[in-house]
């Protein structure tokens, strides 16, 4: 079975899961909070449930653990601008800073931080287990280094898969003004979720900077790393958020794959008024799917509503990437955005879309959206194939009220450079009440289609260099 395989058993509830180590979990942690009850007792809570937490760890610790134990909803409110560094990690579960979160609890953070202290041994910073409800409220989750991967399967498949730096969702979560920053999941087998890895029944992220967080491979046989911000292989909702200045990152020369450096979706994901900016995805020898990635087995639902995807890179020498922007496998639908200034880059490689990536399955809605600036670039003779947008493997792309402008597609070197604003092949690309204008190709410098259809409804294509359309007349209404 695959690591693809074993996420479509997971999203299905067939895979191997924690229960039984849920369970364990909390037979342990119940022994932990009846020692950590007597050493560090929670201060009193207020009748509505509310408990202050003083800036101490194991005041936090002994909070948790009642709040584990309590009936009902509870609310640990931390101390103002305190930062809670954590040096040791938890007694019933080495690989977390603090106890897993089993019951219904709210943190309201007051402007604190959860950090792993640097001289600290690896643990990520929070689990939320399938029983468990965690709301995160103004508050920094910061330096977790993930060493497991909760729920992943067991043999065949070799220990050693880590997930979810920051924090692993198995349960329901919910981030709210919050920042999870320069957290990492790195493995020598597979790699995911640098600042967040969710897999449970639910997970919202509102008005949260996600930034600075790596998901790294570096095992030596071929494998893959993903999501250097969010990774999600259940429902998931980013919105009004930063994700920013994430990385993903392979072992060169080992035929790998880096996925999403931003945010890579395994399930259905709805992503709106959101900015998605500087990541960089790098696999030197190996491939590289866009800072936003909708994966390709099973084909998934991905909505992107009033959201920038802005100044990302992917990059893989003497490889392939697909996608410097968005990488799509699935069903997407983009509305009311902008695909801007994104680069994806492959010396010697392939180089295929500067903006978006389809795949072989995938279906692309494009309505009143701006891919604009994007490029495509295959240095020392490699290939470069749409600037804007490549529809090369058999997808279907409809685009209504948008535009491809000054988007530019090169290969130094005498390779090969043709589509600046679209690349079609096989699949069908229906342009609506849209423009093609401004960009640039070594041919098609607006459209380059060697196989399939572009259909032109109300679509003007103009100003494009060196020419309009290519192959002469491929495309019906195109005039140069």
């Amino acid at each position: 079975m695959s690591l693809m395989s074993w996420r479509s058993r997971r999203r299905r509830g067939q895979g191997p899961g924690g229960r039984g180590r849920s369970a364990g979990r909390l037979c342990a942690a119940a022994g932990v909070t009846a020692v950590a009850a007597m050493m560090f007792p929670a201060p009193p809570a207020h009748p509505a449930g509310v408990v202050n937490v003083r800036c101490s760890v194991p005041d936090l610790v002994a909070a948790i653990d009642a709040a584990n134990g309590s009936p009902g909803a509870d609310t640990l409110r931390l101390a103002r601008r305190c930062t809670y560094k954590l040096t040791v990690p938890d007694v019933a579960n080495p690989a977390n800073g603090l106890p897993a979160i089993t019951s219904e609890i709210t943190i309201e953070g007051n402007g604190a931080t959860i950090a792993r202290a640097r001289s600290a041994p690896a643990f990520r910073i929070l689990l939320v287990e399938s029983a468990g409800s965690l709301t995160l409220e103004k508050i920094t989750i910061k330096g977790g280094r993930a060493t497991d991967c909760p729920g992943a399967p067991a043999p065949p498949f070799p220990p050693g898969i880590v997930c979810g730096g920051g924090i692993n969702n198995q349960g329901s979560l919910t981030v709210n003004h919050s920042r999870v920053i320069d957290n990492v999941a790195t493995s020598t087998v597979y790699a995911e979720g640098g600042g967040i890895d969710t897999d449970g029944s639910a997970a919202t992220v509102y008005d949260t900077e996600v930034s600075g967080n790596t998901a790294d491979y570096t095992g030596l046989a071929p494998s893959a790393a993903a999501a250097g911000g969010i990774a999600n292989d259940g429902p998931l909702t980013v919105k009004d958020s930063r994700v920013h200045d994430n990385a993903v990152h392979v072992t060169a020369g080992t035929d790998s794959v880096a996925s999403g450096a931003g945010i890579t979706s395994f399930a259905q994901v709805e992503i709106e008024g959101t900015s998605i900016s500087h990541n960089h995805t790098s696999a030197p020898g190996g491939t590289v799917r866009g800072a936003l990635t909708n994966s390709t087995s099973p084909p998934n639902t991905m909505t992107v509503n009033e959201t920038v995807i802005r100044a990302n890179v992917s990059s893989a020498s003497d490889g392939t990437v697909l996608g410097g922007g968005v990488g799509n496998g699935g069903v997407l639908s983009i509305t009311h955005s902008r695909v801007i200034d994104n680069y994806a880059i492959s010396r010697n490689g392939v180089a295929r879309g500067g903006g978006i990536s389809l795949g072989a399955v995938a279906q692309l809605t494009l309505d009143s959206t701006d891919v604009h600036g994007n490029t495509a670039s295959a240095p020392d003779g490699g290939t470069a194939l749409g600037g804007g947008l490549i529809n090369g493997l058999g997808g279907t792309v409809t685009a209504d009220d948008s535009h491809l402008r000054d988007n530019t597609v090169r290969a130094s070197g005498g390779g090969t450079a043709l589509g600046g604003g679209l690349f079609n092949a096989v699949g069908p690309t229906t342009l609506n009440n849209g423009t093609v204008t401004g960009n640039r190709a070594g041919d098609g410098g607006g459209i380059y289609e060697e196989s399939g259809t572009v259909t032109l409804n109300d679509t003007l294509v103009k100003r494009n260099k060196p020419n309009n359309c290519a192959p002469p007349s491929s495309v019906p209404g195109c005039v140069d």
